[in-house]
């Protein structure tokens, strides 16, 4: 996966400050035609009322939404069901859309003005989400091209796997008590009969008791090219996890499906499963998803996150980012982990966060929550990319340190990795950072990047401290000749640490005070000052110390950090003082560095046994999730989704 990274050590280093004007900085539309076509959509949109998460208001807007291929999208024969009104009604509005080569884009958000929806598109599938909004409320976003010729009673049948989480009760005192997740089974015969569905999920307010629910003579219509699937019943506060009528809409395949209630606020994914054996669970998948947690729940309190992202399966590892947002933190979040995913007999797979189910041989995907969370994830592979020429790949600029998928935003002073094709005529590396290296350069916003080696496959380079622009244009120069551009966003920062891959493991670049390698052999001990080799940690000031603070956790225990900075004028490698908390278990525990933006849960830890560290209790390291603060959701000003029939959302990015 990652040749040996500790080499870029070096560049801790000196000198030469790129300069140069800045270009106009624009986002790469060249993929707007991969949406184009009439498309099924379904987007929920949950606001938090109160310090305990209760939703104050829920919308859900599903229907159909044409893309012409140029950046303009109609929405039209659309309902929009509030929590603060009785029946759904009609809605339709124009809005504009930009798409990058990777299908990697936005597109202004059809209910809050000023607003967009952040996503990524696949084989006619879009999963996004409104990370970057001005309330804070959660959303979840997801489209397919509508299937030619449209599904029928006849076309439905076979088996799916269905996930769906539910908010019934906005507007309720207590009403994180109600939220509930499921999984259940359809098999629907072709004549309009399912019959009986088994689902077993877990509903907040019961705790960690699973709830089962079977439902019989279940049946089904096709109305325009969609499933109306007709559970009955109802649901209350401590049981029934499906219930009334549910839209399901389907991928041009029909390996996807999705949708929810007509007079509610759930979303429900699914896959079409095969008995043909395991699915190929790899490659790179784009994804979007939302997921309640219920940590706090004792205290009758609950954070809801909601986000895009992407995921890497590479051999006995995934790597993967969220773009995550909770109502109770002052930001949305970068979040990046990597985990060990182990394959069930069944064909599915589970990793620390999520139960995963594939389908379509490994093409498509949904995930359950685990654990205390409430929650499911919509997954899509990646399409492969080739071009001729100098080529980057659309989806191949990543951080350096962590290697984690490309949808992580990227940083002033952060050494990425850019991949692709012809990107030099030879190999070499200057730990000087030049502006060029053998004929090579790499163009940020018109700013020439410092280069620290270059290959014809892969190039190692440092996004310009000047980068102050709200999204970065890449773009290699091969001996006068240009390659493609390549756009990501800028974050303040985007912590990745170096990594020493050893035994299964991914241990971090971190060094002894007397400048030994961290090792399993050579253990970190609780007390001592570790100096952990990173980058992507942002500005700087004048003396080498960054500009943004940074946390650490050592196996989930708080860690003093008592340096964060670079001695280099240029960025590319940063280090990191961290003391050793007592507290924590001997054996591999995880190392997480969280930033004002970003939080990474990636890089392993040797701890020795003794000396304030407890026995081993498992043998891998336990993972965390960004915690929350506690700070007041922010109020409904600015929140628009009573938009009607006629209006626009033109504005450009």
């Amino acid at each position: 996966m990652k040749t040996r990274i500790l080499a870029l050590l070096v560049c801790f280093l000196f000198l030469f400050a790129a300069a140069g004007p800045a270009a106009a900085q624009t986002w790469d539309t060249s993929g707007n035609g991969l949406l184009k076509g009439s498309y099924y959509f379904r987007e929920v949109v949950w606001l938090v009322g109160d310090s305990a998460g209760d939703l104050s208001q829920a919308i859900s807007m599903y229907g159909s939404i044409t893309f012409d291929g140029n950046g303009n999208y109609t929405i039209d024969n659309t309902k929009v069901m509030d929590s603060n009104a009785s029946q759904p009604q009609d809605y339709k509005t124009k809005g504009t859309y930009s798409v990058a080569a990777s299908g990697y884009g936005f597109l202004s958000s059809p209910v809050s003005k000023d607003d967009y929806v952040y996503g990524l598109v696949s084989n006619g599938i879009f999963v996004a989400s409104s990370t970057e909004n001005s309330v804070g409320y959660n959303d979840l976003f997801i489209a397919a091209l509508l299937p030619s010729p449209a599904p029928t009673v006849s076309t439905f049948q076979g088996a799916y796997t269905m996930m769906g989480v539910d908010f019934p009760a906005p507007g309720s005192q207590n009403g994180v008590l109600y939220n509930r997740d499921s999984t259940f089974q359809l098999n629907p015969d072709g004549n309009g009969n399912i019959g009986t569905v088994r689902a077993t999920g877990y509903i907040a307010g019961n705790g960690s008791s699973a709830t089962n629910q079977n439902i019989s003579g279940v049946r089904y219509i096709f109305s325009n090219g969609a499933a109306v699937v007709n559970f009955g019943g109802s649901l209350s506060a401590s049981s029934n996890l499906i219930a009334g009528q549910k839209y399901l809409y389907f991928s041009p395949d029909g390996n996807f499906v999705f949708g929810g209630s007509p007079t509610g606020w759930d979303m429900i994914v699914g896959v079409r499963t095969s008995s043909g054996g395991t699915p190929k669970f790899s490659g790179l998948y784009y994804q979007a998803g939302v997921v309640v947690d219920n940590s706090q729940l004792a205290s009758v309190r609950a954070d809801i996150q909601s986000g895009f992202g992407s995921l890497n399966a590479v051999t006995g590892l995934l790597l993967a980012h969220h773009r995550l947002l909770s109502p109770f933190n002052n930001n949305p979040v970068d979040y990046t982990y990597a985990d060990a995913p182990k394959a069930n007999s069944d064909g599915t797979f589970d990793d620390s966060y999520n139960h995963y189910v594939l389908g379509a041989g490994g093409a498509v995907g949904i995930a359950l929550a685990k654990g205390t969370a409430l929650g499911i994830t919509a997954l899509v592979q990646a399409p492969t990319f080739t071009g001729t020429g100098v080529y980057i790949n659309p989806t191949g600029i990543l951080n350096a340190g962590s290697f984690v998928p490309f949808t992580a935003s990227v940083s002033p002073g952060e050494l990425i990795s850019v991949f692709g094709t012809n990107l030099a005529s030879t190999t070499a590396s200057d730990s000087s950072l030049p502006s060029s290296l053998r004929g090579v350069q790499v163009m940020v916003n018109g700013r020439a990047a410092p280069v620290f080696s270059v290959s014809p496959t892969q190039i190692n380079a440092v996004i310009p401290f000047a980068t102050t622009e709200i999204a970065a244009s890449i773009q290699v120069i091969n001996n006068g000749v240009p390659s493609n551009t390549v756009t990501n966003f800028v974050r303040l920062t985007s912590p990745g640490i170096f990594l020493n891959y050893i035994n299964g493991f991914n241990y971090a670049a971190a060094q002894h005070a007397d400048y030994s390698l961290v090792t399993p052999s050579n253990p970190a001990r609780v007390g001592e000052t570790l100096l952990v080799y990173l980058t992507g940690l942002g500005d700087v000031g004048a003396s080498g110390s960054t500009t943004n603070a940074f946390t650490a956790y050592i196996d989930n225990i708080k860690a003093t950090v008592s340096f964060a900075g670079t001695q280099s004028t240029l960025g590319g490698g940063y280090q990191l003082n961290v003391v050793v908390p007592s507290g924590i278990h001997s054996g591999n525990v995880y190392l997480d560095i969280s930033g004002p933006d970003s939080y990474n849960s990636e890089a392993a830890l040797p701890i020795a046994s003794g000396g304030g560290a407890s026995a081993v209790t498992t043998g891998s390291p336990r993972m965390r999730m960004p915690s929350h603060n506690s700070a007041e959701p922010r109020s409904l000003r600015g929140f628009r989704p009573d938009r009607r029939a006629g209006s626009e959302n033109s504005k450009n990015f």
